[in-house]
């Protein structure tokens, strides 16, 4: 009888641990503080929580403290509740390594266990609308124009929004679950003219993609098969003209597409806008590619790269692969002021039957930049063992030379490397 008491003891003592660690973790709405002894712990007993990796001497992250303290709660109330934490992670650096923690802050969001990258706002407010992403239904059943507004709204500006007109829920469900990280999908069971006048369509069923933060939309009709729906959902998670900044960029980081690429003067000049429009329009008759644009008084460095800048003649047209080749279409390297639409036409002519020229981005590849945002501390460790081999050669000289101000260089040295590492990390936001 003494082995199936002991057993039974063992079961008691365990159950009153995991009891125990079970109360230290709750969902109540404050921010909990973790460590290398209750990490694991945390991601196992929460399906959604997102962790911050800070350093207490890091400017940016004291003042993202107190937007997760305002969040906390918010998101703690919800149906499926949203756990905020952080880490001290210059404090507990094996826990840091583990996790690829390069930079500070740097948030993660784990999801039943499997992180991913917290790209998003910052602000508490904003922080919130857009989790709640995460833990929405993969498919929102809406029932009335108000109930479409609502889910509308709801969904703010970070995200693609997909509503079915007219469709039943299993048609785009798988959709819904492969792309449930990247968009909203939902189907509007009933629904007035009214609804067709806003969303402009104008027979169901249909499928109306939505871009809020660029006032863009585009509508479906069929064939409701795999291949179809899956590749307009696809073609629909960026808008039909993406303006290329330092956030955009990454979105293009997966994209298999080749990107058309116009490079303006000014993106906020009238002449631009008629532009765009003009590319809009050309996106849509030509979904298999991707279509930019950025103006080099917004951003130089990068219009420079494809050799543009204020000298060259603009509005100047490229198809780059997103990494280190573009081409040029010979003839058409540039836009005149008049009957732009039809230049256009022409470029695409022009590249589609290989009037090319192929061409290098000046500098470093884009995935190199890309990458660059995530990889500082390969640098870091670079810039250590440089030191090291230089520490190691100046002992060797050191032995045949008289010490005559050495050490007053080396802790200088020192001083300068670590005054480096230490605040380079900060770099990595604003």
């Amino acid at each position: 009888m003494r082995l199936p008491m002991i057993i039974l003891l063992v079961l008691t003592i365990w159950k009153a641990g995991n009891g125990s660690r079970a109360n230290e973790l709750k969902a109540d709405g404050k921010v909990l503080e973790l460590d290398e002894s209750n990490f694991d712990s945390a991601i196992s007993s929460f399906d959604y929580i997102l962790v911050d990796f800070y350093a207490p001497w890091c400017g940016h992250c004291k003042r993202l403290s107190p937007q997760l303290d305002e969040a906390a709660p918010v998101l703690a109330g919800l149906n499926e509740p949203i756990v905020l934490a952080k880490v001290n992670a210059d404090k507990f650096t094996r826990l840091a390594s583990k996790h690829d923690i390069d930079g500070y802050p740097t948030l993660k969001f784990f999801m039943h266990g499997v992180p991913m990258e917290y790209n998003g706002p910052r602000k508490a407010d904003l922080l919130v609308q857009y989790l709640k992403k995460f833990v929405a239904p993969d498919v929102s059943i809406l029932s009335s124009d108000s109930a479409i507004n609502d889910f509308v709204e709801a969904a703010g500006t970070f995200f693609s929004i997909y509503i079915g007109f007219g469709l039943n829920e299993t048609v785009i469900y798988n959709l819904a679950v492969k792309y449930k990280k990247k968009a909203w999908f939902s189907v509007a069971k009933d629904f007035s003219d009214d609804a067709m006048v806003l969303y402009d369509f104008d027979k169901v069923p249909s499928l109306v993609a939505l871009h809020p933060s660029y006032k863009q939309q585009s509508v479906f009709y069929g064939p409701f098969e795999d291949s179809f729906l899956g590749d307009f959902v696809k073609q629909n998670l960026l808008p039909l003209v993406v303006p290329l900044n330092h956030e955009t960029l990454k979105l293009l980081k997966d994209e298999e597409r080749k990107i058309v690429l116009t490079i303006l003067n000014d993106e906020d000049e009238d002449q631009s806008q008629n532009l765009i429009k003009l590319l809009k329009a050309a996106a849509s008759a030509n979904p298999d590619l991707v279509f930019s644009y950025v103006g080099v008084e917004q951003w130089e460095d990068f219009a420079d790269k494809f050799e543009a800048n204020q000298k060259t003649k603009l509005p100047k047209m490229i198809v780059w692969n997103g990494n280190e080749e573009y081409f040029s279409v010979i003839g058409v390297e540039s836009l005149d002021a008049e009957d732009q639409g039809t230049q256009i036409s022409r470029f695409l002519e022009g590249y589609r039957e290989g009037r090319t020229e192929r061409k290098t981005v000046k500098g470093p590849s884009f995935m190199d930049f890309i990458h660059s945002l995530f990889g500082i501390r390969t640098v870091y460790i670079l810039v250590f063992i440089v030191a090291m081999m230089m520490l190691i050669q100046s002992i060797g000289k050191e032995d045949d030379m008289p010490r005559v101000g050495s050490q007053d260089a080396v802790d200088h040295a020192g001083s300068s490397e670590a005054e480096s590492s230490r605040y380079g990390l900060e770099k990595k936001e604003d």
